[in-house]
């Protein structure tokens, strides 16, 4: 089985901003369970550090264009047996709150350096430069923050496999093209085919253009960033390596994410023991500040308050569902423009919406159990998670077929009732009246018992555990090995 190094800029519990970090946490996990020798770095944050439990030094990389050495931190991921590699390097990393953006909501001035410090150490450890008596035969890289790693291995002879997982290709990690001097990468690297990119340095272009195998979170998103429309300037390139293209849907933590064990809600359920369910939406309703109505919908909305997320679709589509008697909680921060927006309809609205501007990991467990109805109406989604902790839940989503929420939500329309296949409701168009459309759809559903049971028994029953898509990952590694054989 493969030797693998798992390289990210974050992994719960130790860091996260969304659900990279959620996968990040929960992958390695489940490739251990099948016999993947997996060792996870990520950069030591202060939080991570904090977060890590026990750690020692195990090695001290050397890293061009740095007066001191990086400092390997051994622990072990809490709540599993994988082991972490945390790149200590204080100038860089020492810093608290989120690993990208300033205490003024802007990047880091100095996120190029800093990521490609990750990308230099764990090129050492990929070819056994870091004295460390284990040596990867796969580097697992995410995401721009590791984009500069297969760039830098492809010009090693002797080398590991590389794969490069896609997790949203808006964000790129784009610079300054002196910024490449800057860093003292090799020239090859700058060209049209390399990170040059419309005359900037781009950090995904490292790992779009020189990993042995891409891989995007789903199926659905795999095909649509080739896509001019999703291809985010992109596309040609990911048309061209289209043959070492592929999609894998991503999974969930089905220990985490489990209502008949989760200790942040308020009453444990079940399928066959869905009682839970109702004391669960009183619990959420008072948390709120809502009246306690059992009879009228609530739904449930959590995530980044962007663009992206169709947050300016439940903002259009509110009103009409505020005179329709639903109330409403949303968790989630993000555009200043969003939360203000948000703030001024709990003012509006005080007894039918509840809003909380942050992160908040146990509201997040407790809408997912309290609501009927989840609201997931993103412009686009790489692949989406809460789509499939809301299935797992009993709390069917209304989203838009659009990346992994294609591949995870079937429409409940009469045909897929019919079969047995219905899970939730999905629509087309960009317009509040669509989203609003197919809430109408939901709510008309749940005054038949007996079919709302069904489909909310349907949704309970998928299987998106990490298990299958772990399998799907080890045989993608022996894809990019045989890949790699090929180019040497």
């Amino acid at each position: 089985m493969h030797k693998t190094l798992f390289v990210t800029s974050e992994a719960h519990p130790l860091m996260k901003t969304g659900g990279l970090g959620d996968v990040c946490g929960s992958l390695p996990r489940a490739l251990r369970a099948i016999g993947v020798d997996v060792r996870l770095m990520m950069p030591a944050y202060r939080d991570a550090k904090a977060a890590a439990g026990r750690l020692r030094p195990v090695a001290r990389v050397a890293v061009p264009r740095l007066p001191e050495p990086a400092t390997l931190l051994e622990g072990t991921l809490p709540g599993t047996r994988v082991p972490v590699w945390l790149v200590d390097y204080p100038p860089a990393f020492d810093r608290p709150g989120d690993p990208y953006l300033d205490p003024q909501g802007q990047p880091w001035y100095d996120n190029a350096p800093r990521f490609a410090l990750l990308a230099r150490v764990a090129v050492a450890v990929a070819r056994g430069e870091a004295t460390l008596p284990w040596k990867p035969d796969v580097v697992h890289c995410h995401d721009w923050q590791t984009g500069l790693v297969p760039a830098l291995l492809a010009l090693e002879r002797e080398r590991p496999a590389s794969v490069f997982t896609i997790h949203n290709l808006a964000y790129q990690g784009l610079f300054p093209a002196d910024m490449f001097g800057s860093l003292g990468l090799p020239a090859s690297l700058w060209s049209l085919a390399g990170l040059e990119f419309h005359g900037q340095m781009s950090f995904i272009k490292g790992g779009l253009a020189y990993a042995d195998r891409l891989n995007a979170v789903s199926p659905t998103y795999a095909r649509e960033i080739q896509t001019p429309a999703l291809g985010c300037g992109l596309d040609g390139l990911l048309r061209h390596r289209a043959d070492r293209l592929s999609g894998i849907l991503n999974g969930i933590d089905v220990n985490v994410w489990n209502p008949a064990r989760d200790p942040h809600i308020a009453a444990p359920y079940s399928r066959t023991r869905f009682d839970g369910k109702r004391i669960n939406k009183r619990a959420l309703q008072e948390m709120c500040g809502l009246p306690n109505e059992p009879l009228t919908p609530l739904l449930g909305m959590v995530g980044r308050l962007v663009e992206q997320k169709g947050v300016d679709l439940v903002l259009g589509a509110w009103p009409a569902l505020a005179r329709r008697g639903c109330q409403l909680v949303v968790l989630g921060t993000g555009e200043s423009a969003y939360e203000d927006a948000w703030r001024r309809e709990r003012g509006r609205h005080p007894a039918q919406l509840a809003v909380k501007i942050g992160y908040d990991e146990a509201l997040a467990h407790r809408i997912e159990a309290g609501a009927d109805i989840f609201l997931m109406p993103s412009r686009f989604e790489p692949c989406g998670l809460n789509q499939m902790y809301s299935l797992r839940y009993g709390t069917p989503p209304v989203v838009r077929r659009i990346g992994g929420l294609a591949d995870t939500v079937e429409d409940a329309n009469e045909d897929n009732l019919a079969s047995g296949r219905a899970t939730g409701f999905v629509f087309d168009e960009e317009r509040p009246e669509a989203l609003v459309a197919a809430v109408e759809r939901a709510l008309a559903l749940s005054k038949q018992p007996d079919r709302w049971r069904r489909l909310v028994h349907t949704g309970m029953r998928q299987d998106f555990s990490w298990e299958r898509s772990a399998r799907a990952y080890v045989r993608l590694y022996d894809m990019a090995t045989e890949q790699r054989d090929r180019s040497v």
